[in-house]
C-alpha cells in the first residue's frame, strides 16, 4: 500500500475516533454497477442490507448498518469493499 493511502486511512481513523464512542452503529454506503452488486452485498452478509436502484437501472446504491467495536473494523470494511471494481464509497 502506497504511503499516502496510508496516511489516508489513519486520518479517517483518528476522525472516526473521534466522532464515535465504540462499540457504534456505523451506516456504509456504496454505489455500483449493478453487475457488481453482489460483491458488495457478499462483505456485508451478516448485516442487514438495503438497495435502490438507479433510474437508468445502470447503478445500484447499497446501504447496510453495522455495529462496530472499532475504528479497525471501519477501515476493514472499506478496504474490502474497494477492492470492487467500480465501487465508490459515499
Amino acid at each position: 500500500m502506497k504511503a499516502q493511502d496510508l496516511q489516508a486511512i489513519q486520518s479517517f481513523k483518528e476522525k472516526l475516533e473521534n466522532e464515535y464512542d465504540w462499540p457504534s452503529l456505523y451506516t456504509f454506503k456504496f454505489i455500483v454497477p449493478i453487475d457488481k452488486k453482489d460483491e458488495i452485498k457478499k462483505i456485508f452478509v451478516k448485516h442487514d442490507v438495503s438497495e435502490k436502484q438507479s433510474s437508468k437501472g445502470n447503478y445500484i446504491s447499497i446501504t447496510s448498518k453495522v455495529m462496530a467495536s472499532s475504528s479497525d473494523t471501519i477501515v476493514e470494511y472499506y478496504l474490502e469493499a474497494n477492492k470492487v471494481e467500480g465501487v465508490i464509497a459515499l
